[in-house]
């Protein structure tokens, strides 16, 4: 094949694609120039600069994540201490419940006045040991 013969299998639009061709050769090697020094710099410190932007941002949500689930720790600690001192107090007066009964069926053995005065002590004693365990409960709830 000559060639001429080779342009006529180009077709007619070779001439204008080749001079295309070098044209687009040249921008993407200009593409792949060096920048100027003071370019990149200006470059790396903006990149710098949303990195720093970016990890204040992730520890700053980190530290609320923290805080919140701390709250919630500090929060069931406080449910559970409150549910310990109710607890308390139940076995107090329970106890306390116990021991009034006894004390009464001990005044039994007295009659009249001594009766009645152990009565009054055994209930007295019983009412001061209500009243100190409400005490003790409520200084250890919120």
């Amino acid at each position: 094949m000559s060639k001429q013969s080779g342009r006529a299998c180009l077709g007619p639009h070779a001439r204008v694609s080749l001079p295309l061709a070098a044209l687009l050769a040249l921008v993407l090697v200009g593409c792949q120039r060096a920048e100027s020094p003071s370019s990149v710099a200006k470059d790396v410190h903006a990149a710098e600069q949303k990195e720093q932007s970016k990890t204040q941002r992730a520890l700053a949500n980190a530290s609320q994540d923290e805080g919140k689930a701390q709250q919630r720790v500090e929060e069931k600690v406080a449910d559970r201490d409150d549910i310990a001192a109710k607890d308390a107090y139940k076995v107090a007066v329970a106890k306390a419940d116990g021991e009034h009964d006894v004390a009464l069926q001990r005044c039994k053995q007295f009659s009249g006045d001594a009766q009645s005065r152990c009565k009054r002590q055994a209930d007295a004693d019983y009412d001061a040991t209500k009243a100190n365990a409400k005490a003790q409960e409520v200084s250890q709830t919120r």
